[in-house]
């Protein structure tokens, strides 16, 4: 289903006659009424997709033998070499869980991992403020979300500059009113007018504000992510938070296997509270990682199931995602880079990893290292794109406005990737055949040499037939030029500065609002602002 996908709440009354006779009133009907379908037809419709749920085979390119051997080298990593865990908390709670811990390095055993990732679900539901927007994850299902984390963005105007909290607002609605997207993230660009200790609360609430999605709960402290998960409960209640996982955390670890206090701290903040985190190594392959495919994974791999791991040591069977943040490096400068065949590869790999552990799991979507929106943006995003929707991934993070290495979120890539999530969760979604004999009986009413514009089952159905993209030109070169001979950026330029004119915001009931509001008002006054250390707070 396009953007334009038909509204049937949306129309107009047919036109109402202005002569004298029966006869002059028939056609003004007429065109009234096509008027009034036109206007249905063309209306733009926010709703929400459903989550995918996958009908496409998955790329699966390890033979079961092969499965085995990364995760048996995974399994004596952990066991041999062993992970740091720099975080006292974290090493007793490995020290009574019956880990080998030595200084701050703790050996897993074998059965001991296996037992406790066991225990992690195999799918989550994650609910929203809406209801009708709550979804499910894991197995044969997936969902979009925004990219976060940009220093800078490319606004409005395609100028890059550095974000504020009304940008990062801006970027809140457009996710609410983009229909592929299932998530408004958190800090999709860092509102750089306000405080770094206080960011959290503000990101969060504008989260919450902006969109009635699903969203994601900042993990920059231990404090910061309990702070996050307090709003939470004052907006979800929190013995509702007890059995039903309502934000998502993420926790990135330090390749080569390495997690630290900060992101431990913000994990057990959410795992205590029986909130999902993607526990990702952040894998830069070939700087972090060895500088070959198939043992880089090895070592992601050993990396997330310690960590996987340590969750059900803090809180038996609670969700988790088998998380990554995954590039190659450039072997000549050391840059980051976007779209390769390996990193392709290395996704098809962890995606079998994970269905192997029985976990959910985690990956990056639509990355590029274009400075613009360009065609090496166009061509990097789309190679990934392809790629983790034939992984079979679950949880696809940065699925809209990453560029330069992801330090700024574009406007107009935004939009578009949130177009082109739109094909994917089309064509994931897999083969139509409900309509199947009726075509067939088409191609009887028209036999050779004929054409089908105008057969009844096209004008019916020719809206949901094929995919329409809004974004991208598809009309001759001299209609292109009569409209102005409009590049893909200016068009989403122009689509953005529309879906914010239409934005309709999805109201907080006025009391929560209200309590959130003084929370963050206290934590404020309790937090200073100037970064200095005060452990009372």
């Amino acid at each position: 289903m396009s953007d334009e996908a038909l509204n049937p709440s949306t129309g107009s009354s047919a036109g109402s006659s202005t002569g004298s006779s029966k006869a002059d009133n028939v056609p003004k009907q007429r065109r009234g009424g096509r008027g009034a379908r036109r206007e249905i037809r063309t209306a733009v419709d926010f709703s929400m997709l459903p989550q995918i749920e996958r009908k496409l085979p998955l790329v699966e390119p390890m033979s079961p033998e092969q499965v085995e051997r990364i995760d048996q080298a995974s399994l004596a990593i952990l066991e041999d070499v062993g992970v740091h865990f720099r975080d006292d908390i974290a090493l007793e709670d490995w020290k009574k869980a019956g880990a080998d811990v030595r200084g701050e390095r703790v050996h897993l055993g074998r059965g001991l991992v296996k037992e406790l990732i066991a225990s992690i679900p195999s799918d989550i539901t994650l609910n929203a403020r809406d209801p009708n927007k709550t979804v499910s994850l894991g197995g044969d299902k997936s969902i979009f979300v925004p990219m976060t984390g940009a220093p800078y963005l490319r606004d409005l105007e395609d100028k890059r500059r550095l974000p504020t909290l009304d940008d990062l607002a801006m970027f809140h609605k457009l996710a609410h009113m983009s229909p592929a997207l299932h998530s408004s993230a958190h800090h999709i660009v860092e509102p750089m007018d306000h405080p770094v200790p206080h960011r959290h609360l503000r990101i969060t609430h504008s989260s919450m504000k902006h969109s009635d999605k699903t969203f994601m709960g900042m993990t920059t402290s231990g404090k910061n992510a309990e702070d996050v998960l307090d709003m939470c409960a004052i907006l979800f209640g929190a013995e509702f938070m007890e059995t039903n996982p309502v934000a998502v955390g993420n926790c990135n670890g330090n390749s080569p296997l390495v997690w630290d206090e900060t992101m431990l701290g913000a994990m057990r903040a959410f795992n205590r509270r029986n909130q999902p985190v993607l526990c990702s190594p952040f894998v830069l392959g070939g700087a972090n990682t060895p500088a070959s495919t198939a043992p880089a994974v090895a070592q992601l791999n050993a990396e997330a199931l310690s960590a996987l791991a340590y969750t059900q040591v803090v809180r038996k069977g609670c969700p988790a995602i088998y998380g990554h943040y995954l590039s190659t490096v450039s072997m000549q400068s050391g840059a980051p880079m976007a779209g390769t065949p390996e990193i392709s590869l290395m996704n098809f790999m962890i995606g079998q990893m994970a269905r192997y552990y029985g976990v959910p799991w985690r990956t990056s979507n639509t990355l590029g290292g274009a400075k613009i929106l360009d065609a090496q943006a166009g061509y990097e995003s789309a190679t990934t794109l392809m790629a983790v929707l034939m992984a079979g991934a679950n949880y696809i993070w940065h699925s809209a406005g990453w560029n330069e290495a992801g330090m700024h979120c574009s406007v107009a890539k935004f939009v578009i990737d949130a177009e082109q999530c739109a094909m994917g969760h089309r064509m994931a979604s897999g083969i139509n055949w409900d309509d199947f004999d009726e075509c067939l009986a088409a191609v009887r009413d028209i036999g050779p040499g004929g054409h089908y514009l105008g057969h009844p089952h096209t004008q019916a159905n020719f809206q949901r037939a094929f995919f329409m993209p809004t974004l991208f030109d598809n009309n001759s070169v001299e209609q292109w030029i009569a409209e102005g001979s409009k590049d893909v950026v200016t068009r989403g330029l122009e689509k953005a500065h529309k879906l914010l004119e239409d934005y309709e915001e999805p109201k907080l009931d006025e009391a929560k609002d209200e309590e959130l509001q003084a929370y963050i008002a206290k934590r404020e006054s309790e937090i200073p602002a100037d970064g200095g250390l005060n452990e009372d707070y």
